[in-house]
């Protein structure tokens, strides 16, 4: 009886040993999500099984001290609370950079031409908001080209910042970017306020968080339920501190860059 118990144990562990080799990479894998290494500005994840480098676009801008960052606003529904952000932005003599969606820029084309007058960047996010992953290289351009034409067409003017939807990308889309010649920009201080927050708990999202820091890219929504509230004190909390907020344009390089591994950008000058 002993015998078989032994041999009854020794299976039992074999079997639970086994099971812990195979649950090991899913383990690991969880440990990198919830120390961030694989959201936000620390996308590094390899393409598994292949030699080829992922792509990483813009999350942030080594500003060699500079304390400057950018407040980006993606715009893709509704108008309730441009006016009251754009009168905000004035006040404050803060230029922004808005992603805005082609179909939203045909819906409100007086408000874009607004928007370039006061000075901000007007900014691709693409031409009718789709989940760009799952596209090819070709459908990507073309969307990317639609809205860049919109911007042409209302403002005049030439667009090079690409903000894809859903902040999904994967090589395909950075490649179709770069073709279009334009610069893909995310962000590493998400101010989640898309979920309904309340001001205060946005102010406290922007500027408590972890990533924010010189060269910072903030997230903020035009068309969000609170986040023309909480505008001023953000703006406020930021000079604060020190930074200058810039738009996009007069963040980021636009040549001899080299991008390291949180996507954050380095001159080589």
């Amino acid at each position: 009886m002993k015998g078989k118990q032994k041999r009854k144990i020794q299976k039992i562990v074999a079997f639970v040993l086994a099971m812990l080799s195979l649950l090991a990479p899913c383990l690991s894998a969880a440990t990198y999500f919830k120390r961030g290494y694989i959201s936000g500005c620390f996308n590094v994840v390899p393409v598994s099984g292949t030699s080829k480098t992922k792509k990483l676009p813009i999350y942030c801008v080594d500003t060699k001290g500079q304390k400057k960052v950018a407040l980006t606003f993606d715009a893709a529904w509704g108008d309730e609370d441009a006016d009251e952000i754009l009168e905000t932005l004035k006040s404050n003599n803060v230029r922004v950079t808005f992603f805005m969606v082609g179909d939203w820029m045909r819906k409100y084309p007086d408000l874009v031409k607004r928007i370039a007058e006061d000075g901000h960047d007007v900014a691709n996010h693409s031409n009718k908001h789709p989940h760009v992953n799952q596209m090819n290289k070709e459908a990507i351009k073309k969307d990317l080209l639609g809205a860049n034409e919109e911007i042409k067409k209302i403002t005049g003017a030439d667009c090079m910042l690409y903000r894809p939807p859903y902040g999904e990308y994967n090589n395909t889309v950075l490649e179709a970017a770069e073709e279009c010649q334009c610069y893909t920009i995310q962000w590493d201080v998400d101010s989640i306020d898309w979920k309904g927050y309340d001001a205060p708990t946005i102010v406290k999202k922007v500027l408590e968080h972890k990533h924010l820091g010189d060269g910072s890219i903030i997230l903020l929504h035009n068309g969000a339920k609170h986040t023309a509230k909480a505008l001023p004190e953000i703006i406020q909390g930021l000079k604060e501190k020190g930074y200058e907020i810039v738009p996009i344009s007069e963040l980021i390089y636009k040549e001899n860059y080299t991008l390291d591994h949180e996507g954050r950008q380095h001159s080589n000058v």
